[in-house]
């Protein structure tokens, strides 16, 4: 067969569909990029606020037309959207033909496989487990960086989140499978791994007892071939001293932390169900910047959260201009049904919410290229991701302060001959917006 896939929404569910992809392809199904010449689309849902909903839904009706004007013979929805809506799918969207749960993404191949005989195919698993596999992950983010999913679902209940009713509760996937992994990732070319669960912080709590990053981290850090650790999504609250110690000490775990607190005002906070306060956010940050030196911190916030008064928004806007978070992103609160916090009032307008997201924006800006100039005439590690289209000689990378898809880059000259995934050391000469400009180190190609 002759397979379209379309991945949408976070990280996490990236890693699913290479999933999906690998048990496919290494059943000698065709991969393809061009969606009229498909016999099977495979779409990946994320239907975590509005905006992914809709996306998701607009990208199946997309796909399904292709029955009438491709060679579409079947249409299979997976991911959280499927989870959470799977009535709805069926009984609204009939050009789909299968639907499969957050953690039935193995059963692909079977449904692939069978669907063609006719008649609608439903698969959904307890989320109550690690799907096992014994395929190996089709890479789409090039061959140098990969996310290591370390843990599904998510015990912490905010009452704004859909994500423990369509993953489940917390599960560690085991250290020796991950390690197994990440080898597997190292032998295809990878260099930067980058750690992602709903929390990273927890892991290891619910199989050791107790949380295993920090000793994971040290095992990943002996693998030859990586060279960057990067770590998504650690919760504030479980930040613990050791933690933060492994990161200090291990060359390969890159100073830089994900760290989700979503406002800073207490009394949204407890609305939130989230577990600190405004003061334990400043202690802990103030903590992180002290014991790991040149540390990046990224955040996001959610604004327009139910009862979010003016005084709340301008504290959280005191709290970001005190903070100076190198790196940070806003989301306007996205009302979902049957969440705690849908059932708040008041609920802010919609012309509302987006104004203050524009405020912490505008604010954010500020702080980045204030620390972007901080960063003129220093030399760093840049892992090389390809050459700007008609510039012979100008090349764009990261450093460890950004991560893919989220944060900034560098461009910068090179008369050498560079190749995607080459790690270079670049001089930084100025800052433009949200990104770097610099040029090659002679001689510094690693």
């Amino acid at each position: 067969m002759n397979i379209f896939f379309v991945s949408l929404g976070c990280d996490k569910n990236l890693v699913d569909s290479e999933n999906m992809l690998g048990i496919l392809h290494e059943s000698g199904h065709q991969i393809i990029n061009e969606e009229e010449e498909a016999d099977i689309i495979i779409v990946n849902t994320c239907c975590f606020i509005n905006d992914a909903k809709e996306e998701s839904i607009n990208t199946i009706l997309e796909m399904a037309q292709y029955k009438k004007s491709g060679k579409l013979k079947a249409l299979i929805i997976a991911g959280c959207l499927a989870e959470r809506y799977r009535e709805e799918i069926l009984t609204e969207i009939p050009e789909v033909d299968a639907l499969l749960g957050t953690a039935s993404f193995p059963k692909i191949l079977e449904v692939v496989e069978e669907i063609t005989e006719g008649g609608q195919q439903v698969h959904f698993e307890a989320l109550d487990r690690i799907p096992k596999l014994s395929t190996r992950r089709l890479l789409t983010s090039g061959t140098y960086t990969a996310y290591l999913k370390i843990a599904e679902g998510c015990d912490k209940h905010c009452t704004y989140c859909v994500i423990p009713s369509v993953r489940g509760n917390y599960r560690s996937v085991p250290m020796e499978t991950l390690i197994e992994e990440a080898n597997y990732l190292a032998s295809q070319g990878v260099k930067e791994i980058i750690l992602v669960a709903q929390e990273t912080t927890l892991y290891g709590t619910d199989l050791y007892g107790k949380k295993m990053l920090p000793k994971l981290l040290e095992e990943l850090s002996k693998i030859d071939g990586i060279a960057w650790i990067r770590i998504l999504y650690c919760y504030p609250e479980e930040i613990t001293d050791e933690l933060i110690e492994v990161i200090r000490k291990e060359e390969k775990v890159i100073p830089y932390l994900d760290i989700p607190i979503q406002h800073a005002s207490d009394r949204i906070l407890k609305l939130m169900g989230r577990r600190t306060d405004q003061a334990d956010l400043i202690r802990i940050i103030n903590k992180l910047r002290k014991k790991i030196p040149g540390i990046v911190l990224r955040t996001t916030l959610i604004t327009g959260f139910p009862t979010e008064t003016e005084e709340d928004h301008q504290e959280l806007m005191d709290f970001v201009r005190d903070m100076k978070f190198e790196r940070l992103g806003v989301f306007t609160y996205s009302k979902e049904e049957d969440t705690p916090a849908a059932k708040l009032k008041p609920q802010i307008l919609a012309k509302v919410k987006k104004q203050r997201q524009k405020d912490l924006m505008k604010l954010q800006q500020a702080n980045v290229f204030e620390n972007s100039e901080k960063q003129i005439g220093k030399i760093f590690d840049v892992l090389v991701e390809g050459r700007v289209a008609d510039e012979e000689k100008v090349y764009i990378g990261r450093t460890y302060m950004d991560a893919p898809q989220v944060d900034g880059y560098i461009f910068f000259s090179s008369d050498e001959e560079l190749i995607s995934g080459d790690f270079v050391k670049v001089k930084v000469t100025s800052a433009k917006d949200y990104d770097l400009v610099g040029e090659l180190v002679e001689g510094c190609v690693m």
